[in-house]
């Protein structure tokens, strides 16, 4: 019994001999043999694929896009040239690229309600800035930096300011100016002076990192956008402007009235005018007319001589003749002097009769 439990142990180990077995007659088929003998050839494909999958892990190159500069480190040194963008090739484990952003970046400087509004790439959002006036009250500025890395100098700002060299250069530079050149004026001139404030920030600014060495950053533009004054100050700045407003509403009205009194005291010298140009028209005409007739009369004086008069009286006197032949009772008053006679009565009517008796 033992012996024939052993044979078909035996069997089942070795898969069998024969067709059928003691299993219910299937063979069972045996895997194939691997052969990893590749001869000499071996060692060399090991060695590149190994090369290959130390290139993947290691990545001895670095790809720059538009916008940006690389920073290349080699065993801690950092190049003084950035690298451009493109395809660029490094010594793993030795050497080591960072990269910058050159594009154009904005601070916005804002209050609570708008520091998460308008954030994204390129966009930062700080706190609005405190200050204190000439007079020590507190004012708020709310502004807009637009600033970019300087690309020629990328590795040397790296190099001294580190990774974060915009919180060390832009963002105390713009608080210090900020201080600076609003600290000289009071709140309530603050509103009327605003060009002026904005321009001095700006200038300042550039001055400022102008100053440091190597230019790490280029300022683009500063825009002013709000001052932010205490409840106090707008409150009397409203109450000064609401005075103003009524200053200048009565001095309006002050002119609109000395126009209305010119404009009458105009037409009324009109008039005047207008009078006395007709009264000197008038007395220009009569004396015009004076002196017409006494140059008439002049004329006619000088042309009245001895020798005319009496022919004038011989020709009166012939008419006068021809009417006494009609008229017989026609009476003839002489001037004194023996002159022409210058009045002749018809006697034959009664009332002439009657008034001269």
């Amino acid at each position: 019994m033992a012996s024939d439990m052993n044979d078909y142990f035996n069997k089942k180990k070795n898969g069998g001999s024969g067709s059928n077995n003691n299993n219910g007659g299937f063979n069972v088929p045996k895997p194939p043999k691997m052969d990893f003998n590749l001869g000499g050839k071996a060692g060399i494909i090991y060695f590149i694929a190994g090369l290959l999958l130390l290139l993947v892990l290691a990545k001895p190159f670095v790809v720059i896009t538009a916008g940006e500069r690389g920073i290349k480190v080699t065993n801690g040194s950092f190049d003084p040239l950035p690298l451009m963008p493109g395809l660029h090739f490094i010594i793993p484990v030795i050497q080591k690229v960072h990269i910058v952003d050159t594009k154009i970046r904005i601070i916005n400087y804002a209050n609570r309600i708008e520091r998460n509004a308008g954030v994204g790439e390129g966009i930062e959002v700080k706190p609005a800035i405190t200050v204190l006036d000439k007079r020590g009250l507190p004012v708020s500025i709310e502004l807009t930096v637009q600033y970019r890395l300087d690309a020629e100098h990328a590795a040397a700002t790296i190099s001294n300011w580190g990774f974060s060299w915009e919180e060390k250069i832009i963002n105390p530079v713009v608080r210090d100016v900020v201080r600076n050149v609003v600290g000289k004026y009071e709140a309530e001139a603050l509103p009327t002076e605003r060009n002026a404030i904005a321009t001095a920030i700006e200038q300042g600014m550039i001055d400022s990192i102008a100053s440091l060495k190597n230019t790490p950053a280029e300022l683009q533009s500063v825009q002013l956008r709000e001052i932010v004054l205490p409840k106090k100050v707008k409150d009397q700045i409203e109450r000064v402007q609401l005075a103003k407003q009524q200053v200048q509403q009565a001095e309006q009205e002050v002119q609109k009235a000395k126009q209305e009194a010119l404009k009458r005291a105009a037409e009324a010298q009109g008039q005047a005018n207008a009078v006395e140009i007709a009264a000197k028209g008038k007395a220009q005409a009569i004396t015009i007319e004076a002196d017409a007739k006494a140059k008439a009369n002049k004329l006619i004086s000088n042309s009245l001589t001895t020798k005319l008069l009496q022919l004038e009286q011989i020709h009166v006197q012939g008419k006068f003749n021809e009417a006494l032949r009609e008229n017989k009772d026609t009476k003839i008053f002489l001037t004194p002097g023996g002159s022409t006679p210058n009045i002749w009565v018809d006697t034959k009517s009664a009332k002439q009769q009657a008034s001269i008796h």
